[in-house]
């Protein structure tokens, strides 16, 4: 097969919940298991750090990689949903897997996995465990796909784990509460392994608490510790920090909740010292500043064009959504919004944010789960959002590029899907 029918293969033959959504929900780790043993248990052989969280676990994921490999380790980093190519989901050093590996990774283990009826993330996550191990890394960053108690990452022992923070998200799924969903997302804490909790509610931090203290394993608060001291949004768009231990670093993800993650990033670091890794303050510098060129990281608020301003977010839910709207609030200039959402979200909540000045450009991803725009459009109406329909994202883009002056701020999101549609436009593709 060639690469692209073997992805085609992927996707269409395994459940994706990119594209189908709770149908591809697999609940258990009996596939994972099995998985694992039939590929000679790769995930032990190579240290690990599990992130698991509801907002900023991504852009956490690929800081630490970056941290990491700017230590000298050669570190594994696996994250979804990508956004252009299924390849940004497994990288070593910043380097996708290559097409030739994942061709033969099916070709070669199809006969074996294909009874099994794996989800498509079940069989990704043997995929990267096993390329890891096969490339010898020194340590892997390890993104959860959902959850955290069955996800599919959670059969490994890590050197930490972290919790970004719990909110709505997922909930016909991870439950109808936060602390329900907290629940799920303590799942990955393990017996004596430290853990990093990025932010709580009242609801959360009993959860928390109660299973460190089951599994005997530390716990530490980032928004206690408080390791950035203060911060400077820079009119570049990157962020400037001081830190208790790191001193002065530049955060080149400039979105408004990169504070907080930075909080989390850095007690992270501190564990990760604590076992043992080697991490310097020029490290720690290096990775905040080099994030995206050092692991490809895109849609954190990503700057994609200057005359007019166009910026691009993967926030898709009520908790990154407060974000970014308090960033969309601070701009000056007219703002036009391409805005689309999956129907699995709480689109209500996020209408009720968005600003009411802006003009919008209601759109549908190219995936199975997307809500239609007349939908949104009709839903957008009663919160006092007005705009056109158009029906897919590259042509909502257009018609806002074409209304807009040189002086005009597009803002392109609301699920990242969307955003994926927009990096797939030719002109973008090129930039990558």
């Amino acid at each position: 097969m060639t690469y692209k029918e073997t992805t085609d293969y992927l996707f269409t033959s395994t459940p994706l919940f990119q594209h189908v959504g709770g149908d591809a929900y697999k609940e258990g780790l009996h596939n994972t298991l099995l998985l694992d043993k039939h590929f000679g248990h790769p995930h032990r052989q190579f240290k690990t750090v599990h992130v698991a969280g509801t907002n900023g676990k991504g852009s956490c994921s690929h800081t630490l990689a970056a941290i990491l490999q700017a230590s000298g380790l050669k570190v594994g980093l696996f994250t979804s949903p990508h956004l252009v190519d299924f390849r940004e989901r497994i990288r070593v050093n910043g380097q996708t897997v290559s097409e030739q590996y994942v061709v033969d990774f099916v070709e070669e283990h199809r006969s074996f996995f294909e009874p099994l009826h794996p989800s498509f993330f079940e069989l990704t996550t043997a995929m990267a465990f096993k390329y890891f191990a096969d490339q010898q890394v020194d340590v892997a960053v390890v993104e959860v796909g959902l959850g955290g108690r069955l996800d599919c990452t959670n059969i490994i022992t890590p050197e930490v784990s972290v919790i970004t923070n719990i909110s709505f998200d997922h909930v016909a799924f991870l439950g109808d509460t936060l602390a329900k969903i907290a629940a799920e997302k303590a799942g990955i804490i393990k017996k004596g392994v430290p853990v990093v909790v990025g932010e709580t509610v009242d609801e959360t931090r009993p959860v928390f608490e109660q299973k460190a203290h089951e599994m005997q394993a530390p716990i530490y608060w980032a928004e206690e510790e408080k390791e950035v001291v203060a911060h400077q949004f820079l009119p570049d768009g990157h962020i400037a920090y001081e830190t208790r231990h790191d001193g002065h670093l530049t955060g080149e993800l400039g979105g408004l909740c990169q504070r907080k993650n930075a909080d989390t990033i850095l007690c992270t670091v501190s564990r990760l010292r604590e076992r043992g890794f080697r991490i310097s303050q020029a490290d720690v510098r290096r990775g905040f500043a080099e994030v995206c060129e050092m692991t490809g990281l895109m849609g954190r608020w990503q700057t994609l064009c200057e005359t007019p301003k166009v910026v691009c977010d993967t926030g898709h839910n009520t908790g990154g959504f407060q974000w970014i709207v308090q960033q969309l609030n601070q701009v000056k200039r007219p703002l036009r919004i391409v805005f689309g959402m999956v129907n699995d979200k709480d689109i209500s909540s996020v209408l009720s944010m968005l600003p009411k000045h802006a003009t919008y450009y209601f759109c549908q991803a190219s995936v199975q789960r997307a809500l239609p725009s007349t939908e949104i459009q009709r839903q957008a109406a009663n919160f006092g959002l007005q705009g056109g329909c158009y029906p897919t994202v590259e042509t909502a883009y257009q018609a806002a590029l074409t209304d807009a002056d040189k002086d005009d701020f597009i803002y392109v999101g609301g699920s990242s899907f969307v955003v994926a549609d927009l990096l797939s436009i030719p002109r973008f593709r090129q930039k990558r």
